[in-house]
């Protein structure tokens, strides 16, 4: 697929201009020596994209900044709730008890306090590996043991939620970082093992809105029983992370009027931020069409990528993922230490690609490919570059 504009709906988005974000505070952009040491690099990095968020989401936030006047703010209306509803309906086909929603201003910090209601310093909590850093990080920080099982392998899956003291199984879906959709066969074995062994369920959908090749997303929702939680933003569709805010679903009465609790009381967290909701609204009401048209613009990317790697390095066999706009690249078959592979790209290509260590994965490496094409053909080139010289 060709660069340019990607038309559709009587309305066309240009995904290939290139925006400067250097200077905006931006992690990916202005934080890259933090993590890779050196400053200035090609940044495909943390899971944000380059794209500005769709005119329809800026537009509602304009009107709602020259109002000029932001008090203390409500979620629980029926606009941010009925926007909520339309958007699993129309996207997903699936009805949104909304009574059951819950917020908090991040999809991790809404993770945090479930672990917290459900699990004890020391219970296990149950990870598809490899497994997102912000999952790692959480779960440790809260003095929790992480038990990574295979993405797939049911057996391994039952026999770590079977441990007694296991507590939670903490579900990404589509799953980060490879972009793995679970099916509804899956899905359903997921649901049946953590019923039998009374094991809560979190489930991370914030990639939800990132499929491709015409897969479904299946929210949880469809799925859940006894102790279970949905929780989501639509800040990583719409590339708003910065205006924060997520919401979720908890499924349980008792445990949805906990975690309102918890963040009103202990975490005082009874106001959300009035921009969040104002983009939320906008993009599930009027968002659609710009992200059809960014998806199949990622889909592009991720195919030229595809195209690339297959003629430089046809024994890896890589495809594209099912979803999102995160390339995970297993590079085992081509006998690269990591250390030396980040060394060619920092230091030679000027790049920044995070290593597969980040997640668990040593020998890979995960290429984010939500920018316009003239960067992703930069990363893919650099890549490749670093690849052949060490190959």
């Amino acid at each position: 697929m060709s660069g340019g504009d990607v038309s559709g709906d009587g309305m066309s988005y240009d995904f290939d201009a290139v925006v400067d974000r250097r200077g905006t505070w931006c992690i990916q952009w202005d934080g890259v020596a933090d993590r890779f040491g050196v400053d200035g690099l090609l940044p495909f990095t943390i899971s944000d994209m380059d794209f500005t968020s769709p005119p329809e989401v800026l537009d509602a936030l304009q009107r709602r900044v020259a109002h000029g006047v932001f008090g203390y703010t409500d979620w629980q209306h029926e606009d941010f709730l009925s926007a909520i509803r339309h958007w699993f309906a129309t996207r997903y086909g699936t009805e949104m008890d909304t009574d059951l929603v819950v917020y908090g201003p991040s999809v991790l910090n809404q993770l945090s306090q479930l672990l917290q209601m459900w699990s004890a310093p020391g219970d296990g909590v149950v990870v598809h590996t490899p497994t997102y850093d912000g999952f790692i990080k959480a779960i440790g920080g809260l003095g929790r043991e992480l038990r990574g099982v295979p993405a797939g392998d049911m057996a391994e899956l039952e026999r770590q939620l079977a441990r007694p003291d296991s507590k939670v199984l903490v579900l990404c879906s589509p799953h980060n970082p490879t972009g793995r959709v679970w099916t509804h066969a899956e899905l359903t074995s997921m649901a049946e093992l953590a019923a039998r062994h009374e094991v809560a369920v979190v489930s991370d959908e914030i990639h939800a809105d990132f499929t491709h090749g015409g897969r479904p997303h299946l929210p949880w929702t469809r799925y859940g029983s006894g102790r279970w939680a949905l929780i989501t933003s639509a800040t990583k569709s719409f590339n708003f992370p910065a205006l924060s805010g997520s919401y979720g679903v908890v499924g349980d009465r008792d445990d949805h009027a906990e975690f309102l609790r918890r963040m009103r009381t202990g975490e005082g967290l009874a106001s959300p931020a009035v921009l969040s909701l104002t983009a939320h609204i906008a993009a599930y009401r009027q968002g659609g069409a710009w992200l059809d048209q960014l998806n199949a613009y990622v889909a592009g990317n991720l195919g030229m990528l595809a195209d690339r790697l297959a003629a430089a390095f046809p024994q890896l066999g890589w495809q594209p993922p099912q979803a999102g706009y995160l390339a995970w690249i297993d590079l085992r078959p081509l006998g690269i230490e990591d250390t030396a592979l980040q060394r060619e790209l920092i230091e030679r290509e000027k790049v920044a690609i995070m290593p597969g260590t980040t997640y668990g994965s040593p020998g890979c490496v995960r290429l984010n490919v939500g920018c316009p094409r003239s960067k992703a053909e930069r990363g893919a080139d650099a890549l490749i570059r670093a690849l052949g010289r060490l190959v």
